[in-house]
């Protein structure tokens, strides 16, 4: 008789795979390597997330056990029928390959001719945070690149010149707010972005059974905005100028109130005065939203016991991303809602980035790019300009890339075209897991071991959640004997490079042996190790003891005012109007009657509509489409197009069109619906695994059509280069 199966064990942990980082509980069942996950649950003791938990969450399980997940290096080769194909190889080998790949292209060519390109998950994994630098600063380029400027950059410019720190960006105090203003942001779909909010829609209840207002301006009635109190459908890429408006009349009809800021606001005249152009009568037939509306919008905000405006990726990712988030904060402190209880509020988490000095302050244009003369920030340059510095000859042009846990061929502007550029590179290699449509061109992909198999603490989204808490979490499950975690893996590299580059380097040799002992000693470290320290450092508010005794979380209590005492301790102020933002405005204005991409023309005559992308909960950027629970059911992908956009086109609902722009051509499916305004047409982000070479067999059976190949890497925001995918001009004919 076969002996009854043990009872599964509960373990306790948090889903890092988007900003909301949930709390969970798994269900295992064996032991060691050949342990499995049988269930995933929220935690309802979790203190953030409260039981909260996404399809996404669940999916945490296939990932693990997927057969497409690599769990051994790789190396490319060619077949005998000329067909590339990846093999298994040692870690000896894949990292004396990646070293010698990459300083074979630094002694011909130089450091620059190097690149980085660090995607989204980077900041989701703490070992990549904590050893990642430890490897890529040795290879001293400026040609790093991230996932920061196709998607968040506006916001960090935003608080670098108004608060003194990239990551000093104020969180709406959503659990206490009496009013909300959302623009360009989903977060029913996305539990939050620069805005850590899990259990959001039972968050927004709260709001408005306390009285409270959530009011959403997108063109696409969303999650969100179909349970908000008001929905306006702004026309997209003019969200700057109604937000201008919003200022305009705050000034026009005296309700500027910065209470508690008044003594640290310099500028607020220039304000006044840069902003005089954008009336709401002035902008209303720019933005779609007419001039009674705006005004009494801005009333009402000012008017409400604690407000806060709030935008996101619709805002961000648009020629006007640095105005329309310099507007929201503009808005925020001259009603006086930044720094206080129910506005927007710093956060402090146990661990704090800022106040530790462990991350860096910021700069803009420090220098720029070589082909185009785009600006860096914080020693990065935008994205939509890798592409061209691959692919234009002379002094610096990128001939190597190392990718770590991105896919910018489906995230980056113009994917088309960086995907035909990496072929072309001398070398390529991959810190990644999948073989996906990046990664096939490397020649050595490193697979670190996936979310549930290391450690886990939150070092950047702490800083950005609506209520201060503390979580450590230990690994689920065993990994694989010869897995490495991703930390592993950077500290090994920067060992190797360091020994293989020593004779590249001239001069300074002090100071490198300092910096090679230095590294030496953190790349020894776990990243548990090194929160053990940095909470120490901190203060004692928490130890690393009490996190792993309380493995639920240690709540910190609600959201403080500390904004302001934190800048008297520097003697700064507030100077509102940033020199660049004072020059742009008169450029802006002249837009207000300036042709917009709705006039421009099509092959069948009729006018470009305006592309916009979306979000669906049951997705995650690029990556999550291997999941069959997450790609069951209807097709997600598809062109949601208005009635009158499609009736004057004679398409029916389900038909499959093509889709042009300057960059590319995609086919797609026809969603016929009036959950978007007129003229303006939508597709979600992430999907076109349809590349050969893709190891990813359920995603590709759910290809679908990559927007990156219709966006445009020409089109970015004018102050940062931030990449532009909101109100992109296409066309649609039929397939």
């Amino acid at each position: 008789m076969p002996l009854p199966s043990a009872a599964p064990r509960v373990h306790t942990g948090v889903c890092n795979l988007c900003e909301a980082i949930c709390g969970l509980r798994f269900e295992v069942t064996g032991e060691g390597p050949a342990a499995r996950i049988t269930a995933v649950r929220g935690n309802p003791d979790d203190p953030l997330s409260r039981g909260h938990i996404c399809p996404k969450a669940v999916a945490l399980k296939d990932l693990h056990e997927d057969p497409d997940r690599l769990r051994q290096p790789v190396r490319r080769v060619v077949g005998p029928d000329g067909t590339p194909r990846f093999e298994p190889i040692s870690w000896d080998q894949a990292f004396d390959l990646v070293v010698e790949g990459l300083v074979r292209v630094r002694e011909q060519h130089g450091a620059n001719a190097v690149a980085v390109y660090q995607g989204n998950p980077n900041v989701h994994n703490w070992g990549n945070i904590t050893h990642g630098h430890l490897f890529f600063s040795q290879l001293r380029t400026r040609a790093r690149f991230s996932a920061t400027s196709a998607d968040q950059l506006p916001h960090h410019v935003v608080a670098h010149w108004l608060y003194g720190h990239q990551l000093a960006i104020p969180i709406p105090d959503i659990d206490r707010t009496q009013y909300m203003l959302v623009l360009g942001a989903n977060p029913l779909a996305s539990n939050g972005s620069l805005m850590t909010v899990p259990d959001v829609r039972a968050r927004f209840k709260a709001l408005r059974d306390r009285g409270g207002k959530l009011v959403v301006l997108d063109p696409r009635r969303t999650e969100t905005a179909a349970i908000a109190d008001e929905h306006h459908a702004i026309d997209p890429g003019t969200d700057a100028a109604w937000l201008l408006a919003v200022l305009h009349t705050l000034f026009d009809e005296d309700l500027i109130r910065p209470g508690h800021l008044q003594g640290l606001l310099d500028q607020v005249d220039a304000v006044r005065e840069a902003v005089h152009p954008f009336s709401p009568e002035a902008t209303a037939a720019h933005t779609g939203i007419d001039a009674a509306t705006t005004r009494r919008l801005a009333r009402e905000l000012a008017a409400a016991d604690g407000a806060v405006a709030y935008g996101r990726m619709g805002v961000s990712t648009q020629a006007h991303g640095v105005v329309c988030q310099w507007a929201i904060q503009a808005i925020n402190l001259l009603t006086g809602n930044v720094d206080r209880e129910g506005g927007a509020l710093l956060t402090s988490p146990a661990l704090n980035l800022i106040d530790m000095k462990l991350m860096g302050p910021g700069h803009l244009g420090a220098w720029r790019s070589r082909v185009r003369g785009a600006p860096e920030f914080s020693g990065e340059l935008p994205v939509s300009v890798l592409a061209e510095e691959i692919r234009t000859p002379g002094r610096g042009q990128v001939r190597a890339l190392v990718t770590a846990a991105g896919n910018p061929v489906l995230s980056t502007p113009n994917g088309g075209q960086l995907d035909a550029a990496l072929a072309g590179l001398d070398f390529m290699a991959a810190i990644d897991f999948y073989v996906n449509e990046t990664t096939r061109h490397a020649h050595v992909i490193l697979p670190p071991t996936c979310f549930v198999e290391h450690d886990h603490y939150d070092l950047v989204f702490l800083h950005l959640a609506v209520r201060n808490v503390a979580r450590y979490s230990a690994a689920v499950v065993e990994p694989a004997p010869g897995a490495l975690h991703d930390w592993q893996i950077y500290a090994e590299l920067a060992r190797r490079y360091a020994q293989r580059a020593w004779a590249l380097e001239r001069g300074g040799l002090r100071q490198r042996l300092t910096g090679l002992a230095t590294r030496g000693i953190v790349g020894r470290l776990s990243p548990r190790r090194l929160l053990a320290i940095g909470l120490r450092r901190a203060g004692g508010q928490v130890k690393l003891a009490q996190l792993e005794a309380q493995p639920d979380g240690i709540d910190l209590g609600p959201l403080k005012p500390s904004l302001v005492s934190r800048l008297q301790r520097r003697q700064r102020r507030i100077r509102l109007l940033p020199e660049a933002i004072r020059r742009e405005l008169p450029a802006l204005a002249t837009e207000l009657t300036a042709p917009t991409a709705g006039t421009l023309q099509g092959p069948d005559g009729l006018p470009a509509l305006k592309l916009i992308g979306r979000r669906d909960v049951r997705s995650n950027n690029s990556w999550m489409h291997n999941s069959a629970r997450l790609v069951s059911g209807k097709p997600r992908c598809t062109l949601w197009v208005h009635p009158d956009d499609a009736a004057r086109r004679g398409l029916e609902d389900g038909q499959t069109v093509t889709v042009g722009s300057r960059t590319g051509r995609v086919q797609v499916p026809v969603h016929i619906t009036p959950d978007i305004r007129a003229g303006v047409v939508s597709l979600p982000h992430g999907w076109g695994h349809d590349r050969p070479g893709v190891a990813l067999q359920v995603a590709r059976a759910h290809a679908g059509a990559s927007i990156n190949d219709l966006t445009d890497d020409r089109l970015t925001d004018r102050i940062s280069a931030n990449a532009a995918f909101s109100a992109v001009p296409v066309w649609i004919e039929a397939a």
